[in-house]
């Protein structure tokens, strides 16, 4: 009898130890450095500080139980780490070329002090942006649009690289090379600026590439096609480098709407889309294996007039072939109007990702959002949602 209960007990506690495990889930946040949105703050060029700045930054992620950091390191055609390819960047040091004072490796420093707690680093880059403002950005002798000025085309106040030449794409994977070669991060990471978001009147102006390559194609398909090659060629390269280094991509949240797409789109009215807006194929991308993870960028509430929060979530659950998924939370949106200013909007997305099946975790757009506890969100975080520690999801094919 005595036995019994002993084996009774024993199951008993077998059970009780598996339910309180908690179910694997990447918890991200992006950490922009662009104009100095998140890291490091306006105005702080003193390597120390910047130290200083950046562990405050993580410990308070650690605290909200955040399991991942995205952190953009490269804004601009330009480095938060020491390169052959790029100057410093003006965001890091205020003028571009410049080194830091006193001299470190900002990007070595990140990771170790990431990897110290934890949580794995995503190094997010800007694949085409080359130029932020015309005009007042600070441009160095070494940059990229002085040395080859004939691969750059000017769009509203920017400069980017013309994503229909094939030298830049040899160019931008030699740099994505460089970083997985040389630094242990957990994964490259590309946002939703592949072709930059229409300017309303002005045509973006890539005429004289499209003659040269186009090879036939409509210009639409032909820009797609551009921008199926430069991720094709790029998960090609961090493999072969690095074959444990993850690729993900973070679109725009809407591929296409049911009105150009009606066996494929999503029921959104209108408005741009990564498929004819931006010429980025996900689907295609998430089919042929590329990429390793999709972070879509759902930053509208439930019931928004035109892309619903629920409909999307819905559609991209059913469209990750297999490839993980992430979702998008833009926490950045706190208090913006009506529908923001509700204290369960917010949890109440994070319980509707959990729901589905092909959903493996979410990213926090962005982390400055974090520092005010906005709608006490944070909060919510640390002593709920992410009370109990998430190990980050495996992924089958990665040996």
């Amino acid at each position: 009898m005595q036995r019994y209960f002993f084996f009774l007990f024993l199951t008993i506690l077998f059970i009780c130890k598996s339910q309180s495990q908690t179910k694997p889930e990447f918890r991200g946040v992006w950490v922009a450095t662009v104009d100095n949105i998140d890291w490091p703050t306006k105005g702080n060029f003193n390597s120390e500080a910047q130290k200083a700045e950046f562990i405050k930054l993580l410990d308070m992620h650690q605290r909200n139980g955040i399991n991942a950091l995205i952190m953009q390191i490269r804004p601009a055609a330009d480095a938060f780490y020491p390169s052959q390819y790029e100057p410093w960047s003006e965001w890091l040091t205020g003028v571009q070329g410049q080194p830091p004072v006193p001299y470190y490796d900002p990007l070595e420093f990140m990771i170790t002090e990431t990897h110290k707690r934890g949580m794995v680093f995503h190094a997010w880059m800007n694949p085409y942006r080359a130029e932020f403002t015309i005009g007042t950005s600070s441009i160095s002798a070494t940059h990229i649009t002085k040395l080859h000025p004939e691969w750059f085309l000017t769009y509203g106040d920017k400069r980017y690289f013309d994503p229909g030449n094939k030298e830049v794409q040899q160019y931008v994977a030699g740099v994505v090379k460089d970083v997985v070669n040389r630094y242990p991060i957990d994964a490259i990471h590309f946002d939703d600026y592949f072709y930059p978001y229409r300017i309303a009147g002005v045509t973006f102006p890539d005429n004289a590439s499209y003659q040269q390559y186009g090879n036939g194609l409509t210009k639409d398909d032909w820009r797609r096609s551009n921008t199926d090659s430069i991720i094709a060629l790029l998960s090609r390269v961090i493999k072969a480098t690095n074959k444990k280094c993850l690729f993900g991509i973070s679109p725009f949240g809407i591929w296409r709407s049911v009105d150009r797409d009606p066996v494929n789109g999503s029921k959104t009215k209108g408005g741009a889309s990564n498929y004819d807006d931006l010429y980025a194929d996900i689907l295609l991308w998430l089919k042929n294996g590329w990429i390793d993870y999709v972070a879509p960028q759902l930053y509208w509430e439930f019931g928004h007039r035109t892309a619903p929060y629920d409909l999307l979530l819905d559609w991209w659950n059913n469209h990750t072939f297999g490839r993980q998924c992430y979702i998008g939370l833009g926490i950045y949106k706190a208090n913006v109007n009506k529908a923001w200013r509700e204290t369960s909007q917010l949890p109440r997305q994070i319980e509707a990702l959990r729901t589905k099946p092909n959903i493996q975790g979410m990213i926090f757009f962005s982390s400055k959002s974090f520092e005010n506890n906005p709608n006490g969100w944070s909060d919510s975080l640390r002593l709920h949602y992410f009370k109990e520690p998430a190990a980050i999801p495996a992924m089958d094919w990665i040996k």
